[in-house]
């Protein structure tokens, strides 16, 4: 996604939404975002989460990019890449992206990168304990998608554990 400051500097937006427990992971607001930056912020959610098998995400220059796929690669996950112009492949994000623009984007006027950082966070807190701790959904066994993430366990894994930045979430 993509807003602007009030002196008409981009500001661009990578949200990270798990599809499997409808929890929104991360959210980053910053100038620019390019592959490596990307991979960074999947890096810290996979040593907590440990790697999917795919992350879907549009055919963006940062999620298309060699390093990106190689990184994937070397993980163990691949890209599944939505059809242009096909915003319904990738509804959880839609959806989570239509929350953060009728809530905060559509809301405020960003007179800093640091001030948009700034309210993102608050926002991204908010919404995690509004959404991802306070909302039962049907589709998880009417649990929240946080309590149905602590519940699930691949068979012999160990529990997940918090580590880095995440820890303070």
């Amino acid at each position: 996604m993509y807003d602007r400051t009030a002196d008409g500097r981009r500001i661009k937006i990578l949200a990270v939404v798990d599809e499997f427990t409808r929890e929104c992971l991360a959210l980053e607001f910053e100038r620019r975002s390019g592959a490596l930056d990307v991979v960074e912020v999947l890096r810290e959610l996979f040593m907590v989460r440990g790697a999917p098998t795919f992350v879907r995400s549009d055919n963006g220059g940062e999620f298309a990019a060699d390093a990106m796929r190689a990184w994937l690669d070397r993980v163990g996950s691949s890209t599944l890449f939505i059809a242009p112009g096909a915003p319904w492949e990738n509804a959880y994000i839609e959806s989570f992206n239509g929350k953060l623009r009728d809530e905060l984007l559509d809301n405020e006027l960003f007179d800093t990168l640091a001030e948009a950082k700034h309210l993102g966070q608050g926002w991204h807190l908010r919404y995690n304990l509004r959404y991802n701790h306070g909302r039962p959904h049907s589709s998880l066994g009417n649990r929240t998608p946080a309590a149905f993430a602590a519940a699930w366990r691949p068979s012999g894994s160990a529990p997940l554990r918090l580590q880095g930045r995440h820890a303070r979430v």
